[in-house]
């Protein structure tokens, strides 16, 4: 078992239902000020700011980010890219990962079960943009297939997780 496996049962166990509030609060405005993240879950500042720094402490809360249109910055093409390997050594998924980690169009990076064992999420500001980021990928390492799907249309994206009530 993983770390991440052996831990998060205890850590659903030490989230109560304020802590699930705050979370889910956090999630749709991270810029509230600590008085009203308590007053919408029902605690005053101090013990509010403890809980908040406590779920940041256990690794609950990662990080506050703030959240950019993509196209308005220029991004305007989002590319789902499957990748298939012959190579399963460890090695190469070293060299593949830090490649790919250190490619700033990439949003996502998934090791995947089934037919395709690597999915990326790629934002390019434009068809030409995405060659280039292409030509680097495929080159980064030896891939058995590159497969590109580009986005049409948004239709759903959210960043808040379901917080589980229990």
């Amino acid at each position: 078992m993983t770390d991440l496996a052996v831990h998060a049962p205890d850590l659903n166990r030490r989230l109560d239902a304020i802590d699930r509030k705050i979370l889910t609060v956090l999630q749709q405005d991270a810029s509230l000020s600590v008085a009203e993240i308590g007053d919408r879950v029902g605690l005053s500042s101090t013990p509010c700011w403890k809980r908040i720094q406590r779920l940041e402490a256990d690794g609950v809360i990662l990080r506050r980010v703030a959240l950019v249109d993509q196209n308005k910055i220029g991004l305007g093409i989002t590319v789902f890219v499957s990748v298939e390997s012959a190579d399963h050594s460890e090695a190469w998924l070293q060299k593949f990962a830090e490649a790919v980690s250190a490619m700033p169009e990439v949003m996502e990076f998934y090791r995947m079960a089934g037919d395709v064992d690597y999915m990326l999420r790629v934002v390019a500001a434009d068809m030409q943009s995405y060659d280039v980021f292409y030509k680097r990928l495929i080159g980064a390492v030896p891939l058995k297939n590159v497969t590109s799907r580009f986005a049409m249309e948004k239709i759903k994206s959210v960043t808040s997780l379901p917080v589980p009530a229990n």
